[in-house]
């Protein structure tokens, strides 16, 4: 019995270490997905609203449909979201379904490893443009 109980954790303890590799995060391989990204988005000092609002400072306390100067959907107009890892990861695997009425027509990023490198990716530009990592 005790034995079954230390394979039983053995086993546990490898899946969750292979799950914690599979989502290491990566921000080189997140900028390179970014590509998809910047026809409509912007980052940095320099950047402006284009199709889509500039970037900067995603996950520092900005509030959704806040990016000054551009002109949102009424979709984003009513939304009280402040952005954060988690409601981001569920927006960007499907735009459209979570803000029906949204301008974004990305299809949505479905793998949650490339999620994960966009993520830490984004997360290195502070609301001024600057890259903070």
């Amino acid at each position: 019995m005790r034995s079954a109980m230390f394979l039983s954790g053995a086993v546990v303890a490898l899946g969750l270490m292979a799950q914690s590799s599979a989502f290491a995060q990566d921000a080189a391989a997140g900028e390179r997905l970014f590509n998809q990204c910047r026809a409509c988005h912007q980052l940095g000092e320099t950047a402006r609203n284009g199709v889509g609002p500039q970037l900067n400072g995603l996950f520092a306390g900005r509030k959704a449909g806040a990016a000054a100067g551009y002109s949102y959907s009424d979709a984003y107009k009513s939304l009280d979201k402040t952005w954060s890892e988690d409601n981001f990861r569920v927006y960007i695997k499907d735009p459209r379904g979570v803000t029906p009425g949204t301008k974004m027509v990305y299809a949505g990023m479905k793998d949650d490893a490339q999620i994960t490198n966009l993520i830490t990716f984004l997360k290195q530009w502070g609301a001024d443009g600057k890259r903070t990592q």
